[in-house]
Formats: structure tokens, C-alpha cells, sequence
């Protein structure tokens, strides 16, 4: 995951900012203890996402889950080696697939910076709804940003 972090700066960090130049095994490591203690919590639920010879291609998961409304974000990256070859979506839509069977979350959000092409590529991909721009939703390293939200609903 440093690794992978570290390869990807330039193509993650300006929509994710913990994805950095300094980013460090510490870093790391502290990240991978605060989710499981998350997922032990059913707070959020984050995954690996690893190619046929065990190389880390991302990560995609559940997270800011609301159990009053039964809704979650969904969110997914890719190491930029990995970037093109439909790693995303692959991940995104396990990941969905996975919320709906083993939770009681009814709704599934991703929301991506205006800019973000690739990201709203992948959500229309795996087949969730564009539903409008929140203005200043987002706030990214350069700042205040409006976000595309799209949404993928349980299957009746």
C-alpha cells in the first residue's frame, strides 16, 4: 500500500489528500489499525485490491457509514500503474455487492470532485446514478470543491 501510495501522487493526491509526498509506512500502518478497529466497530469496511500474483493494485470500501439512514459512502483508488485496465470498477462493484449481502445499508454514495473524470467514469461504470452537483462539497488540497454524487441502491 506505500508503495502503491507513493507511485501515485501526482494522479491521487489532488483528489485525496492523505495520498502524499511524504506519505510514510507509519502512515500507513497507523491507517490499516484505525480500520480494522473501524470494521470491528461496523463503522466502515475497506479493501484491498490485489492483482493474480498478490501485487496491491488499491483500495476501494465502505466508509461514513450512517446506520440512522442505512446509507454509506463507497470510495476506490488505484496505484497509477494500474490505472486504465478496469481495476475500479472490478473493485467498486465487489465492494457494492459485498454492502448490500452482508449489511442493511439500502444505499450506496459515491462522490467525486467536478473534475474528477476518472472517478465518475468508474461510478457510471458499475451503474450508479448520477444524481446532481453539491456545491462546495468536497474540500481538496487546492480547496473547496463541488462533487458529482451518484448512488447505487439495493437490489428489490
Amino acid at each position: 500500500m506505500h508503495a502503491a501510495a507513493l507511485e501515485s501522487v501526482a494522479e491521487v493526491y489532488p483528489w485525496m489528500a492523505w495520498c502524499h509526498e511524504g506519505y510514510s509506512l507509519h502512515e500507513a500502518r497507523q491507517w490499516i489499525a484505525v480500520q480494522e478497529e473501524l470494521a470491528n466497530r461496523g463503522m466502515a469496511y475497506e479493501f484491498a485490491i490485489f492483482d493474480h500474483v498478490a501485487r496491491f493494485l488499491g483500495g476501494c470500501g465502505i466508509n461514513q457509514i450512517s446506520k440512522a439512514h442505512r446509507f454509506a459512502n463507497l470510495g476506490y483508488w488505484v496505484r497509477t500503474s494500474a490505472m486504465g485496465r478496469g481495476v475500479a470498477p472490478a473493485g467498486a462493484r465487489l465492494v457494492a455487492e459485498h454492502a448490500f449481502r452482508e449489511t442493511d445499508l439500502i444505499r450506496l454514495e459515491i462522490v467525486c470532485a467536478v473534475d474528477n473524470t476518472r472517478s465518475q467514469r468508474v461510478a457510471e461504470k458499475i451503474g450508479a446514478v448520477r444524481e446532481g452537483v453539491l456545491r462546495s462539497r468536497l474540500l481538496l488540497p487546492t480547496g473547496a470543491s463541488d462533487a458529482v454524487v451518484y448512488s447505487l441502491v439495493r437490489p428489490k
